[in-house]
């Protein structure tokens, strides 16, 4: 059995040991907790059992547990600076068994852990099970669906370490522009200047897992609101961001058959 509430104010204890008035901290803090909500969201709207919705829940809540470390390390979300994922599945699950602090059973310890450490992977793979690669899926869309209004709410300068008149500054990298062409996400090491990340942030939408995620994107109007939160100054920009935007939209109103595992 898992209890949330339970595994919440543990999660509180935990944060504890950091600082909560750093920007980044406080940040990552709120989007936990908007994966929690989201996770639940999602796994409802497919109608999934009880435990399956506990379960989701339970993941979103631990999924970003490593980002806290690489803040206070690093102050740095840069995957080069540590692989989040990694770090936080072995901080769970490593010799400490931190995972025991938010849920006695241990059930569920592996589908949890690949989960967990395949959830920022830039593509899914590895994971044969079907109900852990649902729940790997689950994760990554609910993710992807706080960070759209992490990216309408947060600072631009705490996401990028740049204004927002410096972040729609520039061109858009060739090797960026060219997995948007191809309807992917945009690989870290292709990101050169701040605009890149900007449209890397927009790309990732490419890859949505299920039609109840895609359906919520369009409800909030999500891709068109992040595509415009930035001023672009370079009409090259501007053209493929508006290019972009009208591409997304079309392809998430056209999302393949949920099936749930």
């Amino acid at each position: 059995m898992i209890d949330i509430a339970h595994a919440k104010q543990e999660f509180e204890k935990y944060l504890d040991e950091y600082d909560r008035e750093d920007e980044q901290i406080c940040l990552k803090i709120v989007h936990t907790y908007g994966v929690v909500k989201y996770a639940g969201e999602i796994a409802r709207k497919m109608e999934c059992s009880g435990e399956d919705v506990e379960l989701a829940e339970l993941i979103g809540l631990l999924h970003d547990i490593g980002r806290f470390e690489q803040i206070r390390r690093f102050h740095s979300f840069e995957p080069g600076t540590m692989d989040h994922a990694v770090f936080g599945a072995e901080l769970l699950f490593g010799e400490e068994k931190l995972i025991r602090r938010f849920v006695e059973d241990d059930k569920f310890d592996e589908l949890i852990d690949a989960a967990i450490r395949k959830h920022s992977d830039f593509k899914l793979e590895g994971i044969h099970d079907a109900r852990t690669l649902f729940h790997a899926k689950l994760i990554r869309d609910a993710d992807k669906l706080d960070n759209c209004r992490v990216k309408l709410e947060a600072s631009v300068e705490a996401m990028l370490g740049v204004s927002e008149k410096a972040a729609g500054e520039g061109l858009i990298s060739p090797a960026v522009w060219e997995s948007c062409l191809r309807r992917e996400s945009v690989l870290s090491a292709d990101r050169h200047v701040p605009v890149d990340y900007w449209v890397s942030y927009l790309a990732q939408y490419y890859d949505i897992n299920f039609p109840e995620t895609c359906e919520i994107i369009e409800e909030e109007d999500y891709i068109t609101r992040i595509a415009g939160r930035l001023t672009y100054q370079e009409q090259d920009t501007r053209t493929k961001l508006h290019i972009l935007t009208e591409d997304l939209n079309r392809h998430l109103e056209m999302p393949a058959v949920s099936v749930k595992e």
